[in-house]
């Protein structure tokens, strides 16, 4: 006779608890970054959106900031570390292939062993690890769980690199994802297109980097990130209307329903067009921390979440559409309710 497993009973709906987030100290103007790569500040404002951004100190580390972030997303949810079953960190810019980040934010937050691991989908990885989490909640094998988008882009970029150098920038964000009585956290609309994998990428793999120090020596040039800014930019602006219209309708809304709208923080005009595509209600509030911050990748829909909450211009309890694209290509979106914050 076979022997028959216990089921694990979970939840039936989940949301986000809590949101916190990290911003660095020092602020980068487009003049700083200008000179390099032969610009200035009118032309990186049109091309892009972006006024300033935060650029990380020696100290201000993946672990460092992850854990601030971390830390005040637990206070705003009213979540102990212990409660923690789980903790995702979505980042491009751990720059160590083994061992993760995660485990290391744990013990940081002074967490009871829980399980901890890393995901790499680019700038679309928090709205991954919002998926993931949220199923593991739902499914009983975590009660709570923390998410973390961050990165150091200034790690690995190419200060004279037109292409990319006055976009990146350095920022965290977390939320707490726990049992909710009424649905929090939408189905998550997710995919890739591997055809355009050489869009966003590192400019060359360790090995080929390594062969080139062996023949070359201190003349080897390290790998860099790389973007075929064009290309991104036809493909989001103009492919991600499907995406964003499905995860409404998976979440029982229209878009005359979403309260806020916080789209990866790309490029000003890309948020632009999907905004206008998407035909939300005029009083809807738009994420435009771009302006500020920078692209931040994994850690941009957070950081653009607190400013919206920080402003007024929405509040918790707001259906907010997030939708994130980034390297891969990879994508993915769905309805939240906005979360406490501090």
């Amino acid at each position: 006779m076979a022997a028959r497993l216990a089921q694990v009973t979970g939840v039936e709906y989940t949301a986000m608890l809590g949101l916190g987030v990290y911003r660095p100290a020092r602020v980068v103007t487009n003049d700083e970054v200008s000179g390099p790569i032969d610009s200035s500040d009118e032309w990186i404002r049109t091309r892009s959106g972006i006024r300033t951004r935060r650029f990380a100190s020696d100290s201000e580390t993946i672990v460092a900031m992850s854990a601030a972030a971390g830390r005040d997303a637990l206070d705003a949810a009213g979540v102990t570390p212990d409660q923690i079953g789980c903790v995702i960190v979505a980042t491009s810019t751990w720059l160590l292939l083994t061992p993760a980040a995660a485990p290391q934010v744990a013990t940081e937050l002074g967490m009871n062993h829980p399980a901890a691991f890393d995901i790499s989908a680019g700038c679309a990885g928090f709205c991954h690890a919002v998926g993931l989490a949220s199923d593991l909640v739902k499914g009983g094998t975590a009660t709570h769980v923390l998410v973390i988008g961050v990165e150091r882009l200034t790690d690995t970029f190419d200060p004279a690199d037109r292409s990319t150098a006055f976009l990146f920038a350095d920022g965290a964000g977390a939320v707490v994802i726990g049992p909710s009585d009424e649905p929090g956290i939408g189905p998550t609309v997710w995919g890739s297109d591997g055809e355009q994998h050489h869009a966003i990428r590192q400019d060359k793999d360790w090995m080929q980097f390594f062969g080139e120090v062996d023949e070359l020596g201190g003349d080897a040039v390290r790998p860099y990130l790389a973007m075929e800014g064009t290309a991104v930019f036809r493909w989001a602006a103009h492919s991600l209307k499907k995406v964003c219209l499905d995860a409404i309708d998976r979440a029982g809304l229209t878009s005359a329903e979403i309260d806020a709208f916080v789209p990866h923080q790309a490029n000003g005009r890309i948020i632009d067009i999907m905004a206008r595509e998407l035909k939300l209600a005029e009083d809807c509030a738009l994420a435009t921390d771009i302006e500020e911050t920078g692209n931040t990748s994994a850690a941009s829909i957070p950081l653009a979440m607190e400013a919206l909450l920080r402003k007024g211009d929405t509040k918790p309890g707001a259906a907010a559409l997030l939708v994130a694209f980034g390297a891969g290509l990879s994508y993915a979106a769905q309805v939240v309710t906005l979360p406490n914050w501090t």
